[in-house]
């Protein structure tokens, strides 16, 4: 049975030439579990916001939209509140309240649901997601993917038929993004609830979906299943799927293809012959990969045995810093606590930074990587040990949440107040290079408020270095960017890098840090438990480490990017 209509559905912001949403059609059978994706600013939470009435845009819209038969517009508050539910990708954005059972009582206290009523559901709910030991917990307690499991069960306590997630793991760590998803899967399959999710992070949403639905400038370019949707992409790029070894291409050309798992991508470009190419048999996850990999006719991973050099000035390669270089920043026996009586974040931690390095932190939701950066920038101070800086160096800070750097009307203006500050002796010539290499220019008249989260992560990246530092500190910076978006950041990255600058960044995104760092470090219980290059690092790991070296770890068990088993696929001997 159908639950969602678009017919021709059309929408313009106020004083916007370009529509948001241009002639989108599509239907939704009950029960579906769909994925969109497609560019930062396609789009996207434009179309979900449509679907939930209380969060409508303001603007011209045309064309039908219908939820069972009705328009979103036509359900009574309580109607929508209850049958609509939905979870944003920031996990504080949907919490009001300060505990966890306050929280989960909200929704149905404000729907006058009767105390006996909420307590079963409230009961019911806390046994399904194993809320019970957080009960009676302040929210600001919880970690990022204890307070998105929050708002899903808060949503789920008024038995929506429709769930709305718009980008809900891009703020969690590997670990806590697989169990959301898992669980927003399960209930998909054994209650039948219907799901649309907007992601990128696309590894292990795309096998859990029945259907993708692709945007690129807000028109609906694919819709069909993810293997469907796979072999219309690989027939539409024929000529631009890369060669083994020519991976990069796909990314700067703006390939759709970088939107499908690592393993159908790579499952496409060693399978060049689209025709013979049968639905069924596409890869989406890592068990059907591995198997397709032992029935290749030939598979020249098995003959392998040592690692072959490689050198791409785009890879992580080209952060590597010597070992003798010297050391911009440490950190000797850091103790961070927030409160005199609270527990200890960090733990006498050491971490050395050389000049001129790229530096991923990875760890879990609460782990303390954020206040470890914060403590690098002078923001917070240790409660012992120290942070030594080299004097001549100047450090740039951006924080997780991009909405922290905007005052201003427009983004032009941020821009023109942070290249002011920084007395850049030609502010207009800096300004117009970071908009055109941050895809910025067609947003820069628009309230830093209104753009896409992706828009905003490259905003505030853009004040930050107009302020020009000698060391990046970052929080998750390819928290809301899309594949493509991620390949040009690491672009800038680069060339920042080979100015001078050294980089520091916190991150969940293991296939960023993998493909681009120089260095991985992990961080447990307060201190650094593990450190070495990328291929070291995550070989090393079970949980933290890609898909690409999970489908190949048994032939190659160092490789651990998609572009590295490509290369080694077509020179097996490294000649």
């Amino acid at each position: 049975m159908e639950i969602i209509r678009a017919e021709g559905l059309s929408f313009h912001y106020p004083d916007e030439e370009r529509p948001a949403l241009s002639d989108v059609s599509f239907r939704i059978e009950e029960g579906e579990f769909v994925v969109l994706c497609g560019a930062s600013g396609c789009g996207k939470t434009t179309l979900l916001r449509h679907l939930k009435p209380e969060l409508a845009p303001v603007g011209i819209r045309t064309g039908c939209l219908l939820f069972g038969g009705r328009q979103p517009s036509e359900l009574s508050a309580e109607e929508a509140a209850k049958d609509i539910g939905m979870v944003f990708q920031n996990p504080d954005n949907g919490i009001v309240m300060d505990q966890v059972w306050h929280e989960l009582a909200f929704g149905m206290e404000n729907l006058g649901y009767p105390p006996q009523l909420m307590r079963a559901r409230l009961a019911e709910i806390a046994q399904f997601f194993d809320l019970e030991p957080l009960l009676y917990k302040p929210v600001h307690m919880l970690s990022g993917g204890q307070k998105q499991l929050l708002n899903l069960a808060s949503v789920l306590l008024l038995q929506p038929k429709l769930l709305l997630l718009d980008e809900p793991t891009s703020q969690l760590d590997p670990v806590a993004a697989k169990e959301f998803i898992s669980m927003v899967q399960r209930l998909n399959r054994e209650f039948s609830m219907t799901v649309v999710m907007s992601e990128h992070r696309l590894e292990d949403v795309i096998p859990a979906a029945d259907r993708l639905l692709l945007l690129e400038d807000g028109r609906l370019k694919y819709s069909g299943s993810p293997r469907s949707v796979s072999i219309d992409m690989g027939r539409d790029k024929q000529a631009a799927v890369p060669a083994a070894g020519q991976t990069d291409e796909l990314y700067r050309q703006g390939n759709d293809l970088a939107y499908l798992p690592s393993v159908t991508q790579m499952y496409l470009a060693l399978n060049k012959d689209d025709k013979a190419i049968a639905e069924d048999a596409v890869p989406l996850m890592i068990r059907e990969g591995r198997h397709w990999l032992q029935s290749f006719p030939f598979n020249p991973l098995c003959s392998v045995k040592e690692p072959i050099a490689v050198n791409d000035s785009t890879s992580a390669q080209a952060f590597r810093s010597e070992s003798t270089a010297a050391v911009q920043l440490e950190c000797y026996e850091v103790t961070f606590q927030y409160e005199k009586n609270a527990p200890e974040v960090l733990k006498k931690l050491n971490l050395r930074i050389a000049d001129g390095e790229m530096l991923a932190i990875l760890g879990g939701n609460g782990a303390g990587k954020s206040t470890l950066l914060q403590v690098m920038a002078g923001l917070l101070k240790p409660r012992r040990g120290s942070v030594r800086v080299n004097s001549k160096m100047k450090t740039g800070y951006l924080a997780q949440n991009p909405l922290l750097y905007f005052s201003h009307d427009t983004v032009e203006e941020e821009l023109a107040a942070a290249a002011a500050y920084a007395g850049l002796p030609q502010p207009r010539r800096e300004i117009d290079r970071l908009l055109k290499l941050l895809e910025l220019t067609e947003v820069k008249n628009r309230h830093p408020h209104d753009i896409s989260g992706g828009q905003q992560q490259k905003a505030a990246l853009a004040i930050v270095l107009l302020l020009q530092p000698d060391v990046l500190l970052l929080d998750e910076p390819t928290k809301g960017l899309d594949p493509i978006a991620k390949r040009r950041l690491a672009e800038l990255l680069w060339s920042l890098n080979q100015t001078g600058h050294t980089i520091v960044m916190v991150t969940h995104d293991v296939e960023f840090a993998a493909q681009y760092a120089s260095r991985c470090a992990l961080l447990f219980d307060g201190i650094i438990t593990a450190e070495g290059t990328p291929e070291a690092f995550f070989a090393s790991q079970y949980f933290y480490t890609t898909a690409v070296n999970r489908l190949v770890r048994d032939w190659l068990p160092d490789v651990v990017t998609l572009e590295e088993v490509l290369r080694r696929w077509n020179d097996p001997a490294g000649g």
